[in-house]
């Protein structure tokens, strides 16, 4: 019979993790780094779901063992290929409470002699670890500036250095304003944003100091967890400072090889605020490709918003004209102002 673990153990196991659930519960949240061998799709889930209500328990797995019984060979055949690219290792299983969807395939592949282990409680107990994860105090320090000042970038910088960094915006695929998810892949839900965040977060949990770039609440469509948003907000904050012209050709960079059509509809979702004379000049300069002159019309917008953001928080400024991001991860590294992970 397979073996049970709780989270923590599960998560520390390693091995392949195959998440049994329906393509659209898989997609909605998983754990991080699974993949999708769902037993039922979509729609038979529905049906089982039904039958379950209106003719009770056996009337439904008579219908769940119709319905995967000629789909066992070939979902054997997936196991036994997960298990060699893998060798020596177990197979980790889930479903949504860890019930009888995971079991039933631990039982299948407990006949090709694999060994599996099963999450206790399932992905519902993941997530219930997940949100407690984000309850717990952690030593944040967030990286703030205008746009454009290259955050991002030295935070990478940083990581790579030996900083502990969570990416918020690379784990959201999303740069944080209305052309922020301009050629970047499409967004997670929030609840599997949640997952990741925590993939990322947990690691660090012996760190003196955790970097965040400092962001608004929102990522994009992705929500940051309420409990860690509060902590983020009282955090000191490290703020980048760069002349304007650095930072508009940084968004000149990002921003100025975009679809000319995404960046004007972009420009047209924030038109209210930006004001009718602003916008105009805006998409006229998108039209002419001027780059530059488009960028400079959005920053006088986003630093008002930015400065109103920061208004709250402890600032200390600190000046990195002229440097790219690895010579300002190591300015600040030696200025003891970041320290790396011990």
């Amino acid at each position: 019979m397979a073996a049970r673990q709780p989270v923590g153990d599960f998560l520390l196991q390693g091995g392949p993790l195959l998440d049994v659930r329906t393509p659209a519960e898989f997609l909605q949240g998983h754990i991080p780094g699974g993949r999708n061998l769902p037993l039922f799709s979509d729609e038979e889930r529905a049906e089982i779901g039904t039958l379950y209500k209106q003719e009770g328990r056996q009337a439904a797995v008579r219908r769940g063992l119709a319905l995967v019984g000629p789909r066992l060979e070939s979902m054997a055949a997936e196991l036994l290929a997960v298990a060699q690219a893998s060798p020596g290792v177990p197979l980790r299983l889930t479903c949504w409470r860890g019930g009888m969807r995971s079991a039933s395939v631990a039982w299948l592949a407990e006949q090709l002699e694999l060994q599996v282990l099963l999450l206790e409680g399932g992905y519902k107990a993941y997530r219930r670890w997940v949100l407690d994860l984000f309850e717990q105090p952690w030593p944040l320090r967030l990286l703030g500036g205008r746009t454009g000042t290259g955050k991002t970038d030295l935070l990478l910088a940083l990581a790579a250095r030996g900083a502990a960094v969570v990416d918020l915006e690379g784990l959201a695929h999303h740069r944080g304003s209305s052309f922020g998810a301009l050629g970047l892949p499409p967004q997670p839900s929030s609840e599997h944003y949640e997952n990741r965040l925590a993939a990322a977060l947990a690691p660090l949990a012996s760190a003196g100091e955790i970097w965040l770039e400092a962001e608004s609440a929102q990522v994009g469509r992705c929500r940051i967890p309420l409990a860690l948003w509060r902590q983020m907000q009282g955090a000191p904050v490290l703020e980048v400072q760069r002349p304007l012209q650095e930072r508009v050709e940084q968004l000149v960079r990002i921003y100025g090889t975009q679809d000319p059509d995404a960046l004007a509809e972009a420009t047209r979702r924030i038109a209210r605020r930006l004001g009718p004379q602003r916008t105009a000049l805006a998409l006229e300069a998108i039209a002419a490709a001027d780059w530059p002159a488009a960028c400079r019309q959005m920053l006088d917008y986003y630093d008002r918003c930015y400065d109103h953001e920061l208004s709250h928080h402890r600032c200390h400024p600190v000046d990195l004209g002229g440097l790219d991001a690895a010579g300002a991860a190591g300015l600040l590294l030696r200025q003891g102002l970041v320290r790396p992970r011990a």
